[in-house]
């Protein structure tokens, strides 16, 4: 596979013959385009293409979206056994190697996990962009983005590997998507947002799932919300639980930021992630 990536980025190789004998290498078209994000990056080098780790299965595929194919990285524990289902949601720079790393880390404790590229209706994360990521993001249609989020849902549900016990978790930009899933999927069985913009109060009696929610205590924009969200909670005898760490800053989760990355905090909120994930996601 390595001569191919470089005769492709060397030119040597047209897009379309690369992409068909990517196809045959890959197993299918659906894993070659969402390979093509990474490929379109002058800087990758074909060990990038080894997604595959000791312990977990990990494969770029595409589901049936609102706006068409959505591209996503499908995780999951070496095995055949169905599992319980988790959708993890991106910064707002996109699928980055970081959530494709987070998706790996939910497959490694046990779930099936699948990263869906909100860039998809246009063309896909530009790895070696991420400014150019944040620009895209921002001409994406917010409902369509939604539907295409509250899609995988549904691909989740009925997956021959999946139990249908699907979770939703998401990291700023992608905080606020999870609420807005957890808004419009009544399907959903749990919801994790991390720092993210919480829905207006009156959506909120429409959320089925149990909710944890992660903040930061240096986080004034985002936490300004958090009372009136948990108010329209428990009026509507939503389950869920608020945490709030402080002395981390908004984005703490993410260790590939070592200004804003806050290990103690990451690591508390990811154990109660998964607790919570287990025991909510159960068959």
């Amino acid at each position: 596979m390595s001569k191919l990536v470089d005769d492709f980025q060397s030119g040597r190789i047209e897009r379309r013959d690369f992409i068909k004998k990517l196809s045959i290498l890959t197993g299918g078209t659906a894993a070659a385009l969402g390979l093509l994000p990474l490929l379109d990056s002058q800087s990758v080098n074909a060990s990038a293409l080894s997604l595959d780790e000791e312990d977990v299965l990990s494969e770029f595929i595409t589901y049936p979206g609102a706006t068409g194919e959505v591209i996503a990285l499908l995780s999951r524990p070496k095995g055949e056994k169905k599992l319980p289902a988790v959708i993890v949601i991106h910064e707002n720079k996109g699928l980055q190697p970081h959530i494709q790393d987070v998706n790996k880390r939910m497959a490694k404790e046990g779930f099936l996990a699948i990263a869906p590229d909100a860039l998809s209706p246009l063309g896909g994360t530009p790895i070696d962009d991420v400014d150019g990521a944040r620009t895209k993001l921002r001409e994406l249609d917010g409902e369509q983005t939604t539907k295409d989020f509250v899609a995988a849902v549904k691909y989740l549900d009925t997956h021959p590997l999946s139990t249908g016990k699907v979770g939703c978790t998401g990291f700023c930009w992608g905080g606020a998507l999870t609420n807005q899933v957890a808004v419009n999927a009544p399907d959903l069985d749990a919801a994790v947002p991390y720092y993210g913009r919480q829905p207006v109060p009156e959506d909120v009696p429409k959320i089925k799932a149990a909710v944890m929610a992660h903040y930061a205590g240096d986080d004034e924009r985002i936490n300004a919300g958090i009372e009136a969200f948990e108010k329209a909670m428990k009026e509507a005898d939503i389950e869920y639980q608020i945490f709030v760490y402080e002395g981390a800053q908004h984005a703490f989760n993410n260790d590939s930021n070592p200004s804003r990355y806050h290990e103690e905090a990451a690591k508390l909120a990811w154990k109660r992630t998964i607790g919570f994930f287990k025991e909510k996601l159960k068959s």
